[in-house]
């Protein structure tokens, strides 16, 4: 199995202006020094947080979508992120996976964050989705979905890198740090936060700390500045640490209804 390389784009986000956010994500993209697996893209990257969905909304295949469709054919690399989406009368945050050959998938937000009406303004997804890429199983979630152990069990090591993208509210941050940190030791797997910085158009200020824990807890990577962090995950050393210690075989079995 070989090494994953992957960049986590940690910005600033223009309160709802697409095509700037746009531009602006794709010169950090071309930006990216050397060739990397995986380009990871905030929560809601091209709008920031917010609930106006009726204005903000967009079809699928149409002008976010195919933007991330040509980022990775272009970069050939994996280009993820949310965005929100309009479909049969219903509104998703919706995180995209999409691959160099334009293959993609979709996993639509299961926890909406009351405290802010999103589940007043969106629909919640059902399905969790893990996706196989460069011999690496990875679980992608979004920012709230942290909170929520259960949805997150790495049951019967059904993946190797659980995925967090986010807009986490400095005053809360404590709670970010403290929850990827356990999600990576509980689930003996990688795990990767990314987390946005500046203020929205709400005045809720965001400082980032963006990160990657190790099966172990270790910190392998972290940051509070607008920056891009690429680094490489070690397949053999998560296979080795997992060989020497399993405790996944303890687990409790159990089934998400």
């Amino acid at each position: 199995m070989q090494n994953l390389r992957l960049s986590l784009i940690q910005s600033e986000i223009h309160w709802h202006e697409i095509g700037a956010n746009l531009g602006m994500f794709e010169e950090k993209i071309w930006s990216l020094k050397g060739k990397t697996d995986l380009i990871v893209l905030p929560e809601m990257f091209q709008t920031g947080f917010s609930m106006e969905n009726t204005v903000l909304a967009e079809p699928m295949n149409f002008t976010t979508f195919k933007w991330m469709k040509q980022l990775a054919a272009q970069t050939e690399a994996v280009v993820t992120g949310s965005f929100m989406v309009k479909e049969e009368g219903k509104v998703f945050n919706r995180l995209i996976w999409i691959q160099p050959n334009g293959e993609w998938k979709k996993y639509d937000k299961r926890h909406l964050f009351r405290m802010a009406d999103e589940h007043v303004h969106f629909d919640f997804g059902t399905e969790r989705l893990i996706v196989e890429w460069k011999g690496w199983k990875i679980c992608p979630m979004v920012c709230y979905d942290l909170r929520f152990p259960v949805w997150s069990r790495n049951v019967n090591l059904a993946y190797d890198v659980s995925l967090y993208v986010a807009n986490w509210p400095a005053v809360r941050i404590n709670a970010w740090d403290a929850l990827l940190k356990a999600r990576a030791i509980e689930n003996v797997s990688y795990s990767v936060g990314l987390n946005r910085v500046g203020i929205d158009g709400n005045g809720i200020e965001y400082n980032g700390h963006s990160v990657v824990y190790s099966p172990k807890g270790e910190t392998l990577a972290f940051s509070d500045n607008e920056e891009i962090i690429t680094l490489t995950l070690d397949k053999p050393a998560l296979d080795d640490f997992r060989a020497k210690f399993p405790a996944h075989l303890d687990a409790d079995q159990f089934e998400l209804k």
